[in-house]
Order: C-alpha cells, then structure tokens, then sequence
C-alpha cells in the first residue's frame, strides 16, 4: 500500500514550498513569509524528509527546482488558490477597509491619461489606499508573477507567464497627430499616406520594444515605414512632434485631441479605423481576488469614459 503522505503533512509547510518555488531565495522567501531565513531552512528540511526529495538545489543564481518540486508545484498552486480565493470571499468585501500600498503597471500609452480620474475615484472609495502608477517596464510580467505588482493594463502580449491572465477591457482607437501648423492638409491618413511621414513612436515595453504598432502595419502592407525618433516619455515625443513635421501615431487615452499645439487625423485602412485591444493583467491566483476585480472594474469604467 502506497504511503500516505498528506495524512501527517503540516499544511503549513506547503505555503512555503509555493513561495520557494516562486522566489527560488530564501532570503525573499523569508520576508515574504514575515519569518527568519532559519526558520526558512528548517522548513525546507522537513519538506525534504516528507517527500524524500532535495526539491531545491542551491546554484550560483539561487536555488533550482528539481523535477519532483516542479511536478508538485504545478499541481498544489491552483488548490492552494482556490482556498485563499474561498477563505477570503467568507467575508463581505468592502474597498473602503483596505489600506496599505498597491501597485499598478501601465502602459505610457495611457498612463497620464487616466491617472488624475483613476486617483479621483480611489480616494473616494479607499481612502486609506496609497496607490503607486507604475510606467509598465521589461521586469512588469515577472513582477506580476511574483506578486511585486497587483495588476497591470497593456495592450495584448503575445509572450505573458502562463501565471498571469490578459484579460479584454475596451478597444483603443489610434489617431495620428502633427503640429498644429503642419502643410499636411487633410484631416486623415490612409495607410499609403504613412510612408509620406517621418514618424515618431512611443515605446510600450513587452509590446512594441523593437517594432512599433505603426511598422507592423504598414509593413504588412507592403510599406517601408522612416521612423526617426522613438522615447519611452510621452512628453519627449509630444515635444518633437510640435517642432518638426514628425507625424506621431498614438492613443486617444493620451487625451491629445485638445492639445493646443497639435492636430488630430484619423488614421483608415480603407474605411476602417485603427484599433488595438487594452487588456488588463494579473496573476491566475487573482482571478477571484475581490481587490483585483474591484481594480479591473475601476479601470475599465474610467476607460469607457
């Protein structure tokens, strides 16, 4: 008859084989747990004498999973989950009772846009709530995955963790802008139009790092796009467009349309308009976390406004 190993396990133990696994440190580990990295250690010991295996190897990089730790984590994660998910929703969820730090990445495409409403809206619902807007970086999925950033909004990302969810908000319509003074005299561009241009671009990590959405387009269209300047601030590429005949594609969540300095033009393909989808981002253990989609349904309403 097969050992029954659940029968005798400290089910304590198991929350920190998944923080170990995640962290693969037991330094992180051990802050993460609010304990001493002995007391990390010695419970990696008994997890070790459980299970009958090393589960965690030390290497130069930190530590390493071992087949066995894999197999175990990939199958105790979503049961774990799932219990925090049902322990938390036995009670009524209250935004106004939460307090503490909470972090968001987004994108620069839409960042400064929805800053000011997004703020307006937390301190009237939690007031005790300091919330940090993070610009989404290269680090953004892993610090989702580890749970550094609580959510993040981005357009769609081909290459996501598994852990993490993208999750459909509202399609983002791109307009292209010029200097208010600029020869171009018609109030849109066609795709043919863009080749025209010199373009300048805005730089969204984990989506348009070496290709902007512009060069995808137009070159699978058969375009050879001249783009000359590219920035990860907003406020850079806005600056250039303004003193040059640079054309600027870019999100209308950048409130530019009443920039004083600059001009509008829809951008067609055909008849069509140019959309992208916004997509909120979280870890598979936030699914059913009432402060994710409480945050997921913030957003979204402050998007669709």
């Amino acid at each position: 008859m097969a050992k029954d190993l659940f029968a005798n396990l400290d089910l304590n133990l198991l929350r920190t084989f998944i923080i170990l696994n995640q962290e693969r440190n037991m330094r992180k580990a051990s802050e993460r747990l609010f304990v001493s990295q002995p007391a990390i250690s010695k419970a990696l010991q008994r997890l070790r004498d459980h299970f009958d295996d090393e589960l965690f190897v030390k290497t130069h990089h930190g530590l390493r999973a071992t087949q066995k730790a894999t197999q175990l984590a990939e199958a105790i994660a979503p049961i774990l989950d799932d219990l925090s998910s049902a322990v938390n929703h036995s009670s009524k969820f209250s935004p106004s009772q939460l307090d503490g730090v909470i972090k968001i990445a987004i994108s620069p495409y839409f960042l400064s846009g929805i800053a000011s409403p997004f703020l307006s809206k937390v301190r009237i619902e939690a007031p005790n709530v300091q919330i940090h807007l993070l610009n989404w970086s290269k680090t953004t999925l892993q610090d989702l995955v580890n749970g550094d950033v609580h959510i993040g909004m981005n357009y769609g990302i081909s290459h996501a963790p598994k852990e993490v969810i993208q999750k459909h908000m509202v399609a983002d319509r791109f307009k292209a802008y010029v200097r208010k003074e600029h020869p171009y005299e018609k109030d849109h561009v066609e795709f043919q139009d863009g080749v025209e241009f010199e373009i300048a671009t805005l730089i969204a990590a984990d989506w348009n790092s070496n290709l902007s959405h512009a060069e995808k387009m137009l070159k699978m269209r058969g375009f050879q796009p001249n783009v000359v300047f590219r920035s990860e601030l907003p406020s850079a590429v806005i600056d250039v467009v303004k003193n040059s005949d640079i054309l600027f594609p870019g999100s209308k969540y950048l409130n530019l349309d009443a920039h004083p300095g600059l001009r509008a033009l829809d951008i067609l393909f055909g008849n069509t308009e140019v959309n992208t989808d916004i997509n909120a981002f979280y870890h598979f253990k936030h699914r059913n976390n009432p402060t994710t989609q409480w945050l997921r349904t913030m957003l979204s309403d402050i998007l669709n406004k």
